[in-house]
């Protein structure tokens, strides 16, 4: 079987690297923060071997992307933008698209916006919630939600703050990241995205005596070197959006999504503790849900920490489409 091969497309006013393998019907994976297109490496040979031509993105802001300067310019509808103009860049008509973390968003806006190109979806680890039209400036709610502590993604709304302390050592930030928010360590030094006023967003994570199963020091170098180039900003910069995405979908208050969709994390997925209400809504708010699945022992990073696990279900939900 073919190699990954790396490449850079057009896409909406920027340049993107993308990796991709295999041929076929296409599917598009969308990492999360703070990721890079390399969180889908052993997704991208087993759609491959399934006979589709996967195809992960760094999302813009990100890794070998485009990183524009202003803080407006990753909104969401530029992210999804983005997505839609890559499925053109590939010249194609349809796609599937699956979305893990911040990815999931991205995925779902995708089905949503344009679902002439989107037949199926895949969600992992953020569980869809539709808008209400009752609803408020969603930072105003965290604020109501956490009192007197502090919520990750508040913290993260002033520019430079969570930059200065991530980027002091990023080996050991990414190291934090990724054991910290997975299934491996135990109950007290799981990632908190609620803490204590007088605490730093890093010092909700905790670093392993050694190095989980699923992550190599090969893997650590990956993540280490790109987001060393990169610093951490063009992400920071998606949650610097959240109340413009609150305004600019308020045309999506309420709406269902019609594709069929598979939903699959991590049973330790501090994501599906914080939005409790609207993964247990799935079946309600996505009629054509065809699975959902928690992942026994797993955290956040589900396909990096349960490959064989995933890919399974990434390949029967592809072949249950029955695509020509």
């Amino acid at each position: 079987m073919a190699e990954i091969r790396h490449r850079v497309v057009d896409t909406n006013g920027i340049k993107m690297h993308i990796a991709e393998q295999g041929e076929g019907p296409l599917v598009i994976l969308c990492h999360g923060f703070p990721e890079l297109w390399y969180s889908w490496r052993h997704q991208l040979p087993a759609l491959a071997k399934a006979g589709f031509h996967a195809v992960a993105p760094d999302q813009r802001g990100y890794g070998q992307s485009d990183k524009p300067q202003a803080i407006e310019e990753y909104n969401i509808l530029e992210l999804t933008g983005d997505i839609v103009g890559l499925v053109y860049a590939l010249e194609e008509e349809k796609a599937i698209i699956a979305g893990h973390d911040w990815g999931a968003p991205v995925a779902w806006h995708c089905a949503l916006l344009r679902p002439d190109i989107f037949r199926a979806l895949v969600l992992m680890s953020v569980p869809y919630r539709p808008g209400t039209w009752s609803s408020i400036r969603p930072t105003e709610a965290m604020k109501r939600m956490v009192g007197e502590r502090q919520f990750y993604q508040l913290y993260f709304q002033e520019p430079g703050k969570a930059e200065l302390e991530l980027e002091e050592d990023v080996r050991e930030s990414m190291l934090k990241f990724l054991y910290s928010a997975s299934g491996d360590p135990p109950p007290e030094m799981r990632w908190r995205f609620m803490f204590n006023e007088s605490q730093r967003f890093i010092d909700t994570g905790f670093l392993p005596d050694t190095l989980p199963v699923w992550l190599t020091e090969l893997d650590l170098d990956v993540f280490h070197r790109e987001f060393q180039q990169t610093g951490f900003r063009g992400g920071l910069n998606w949650y610097r959006n959240i109340d413009r995405n609150w305004e600019l979908t308020s045309f999506l208050n309420g709406v269902k999504i019609d594709q069929p969709t598979l939903f699959v994390a991590g049973e330790f997925d501090a994501v599906i503790e914080m939005s409790a209400r609207a993964f247990e809504a799935l079946e309600a708010s996505i009629p054509n849900l065809k699975r959902k699945v928690l992942i026994s022992g797993a955290g956040h990073w589900v396909q990096q920490e349960r490959p064989d696990e995933v890919n399974r279900l990434l390949v029967e939900f592809l072949a249950d489409l029955q695509l020509p």
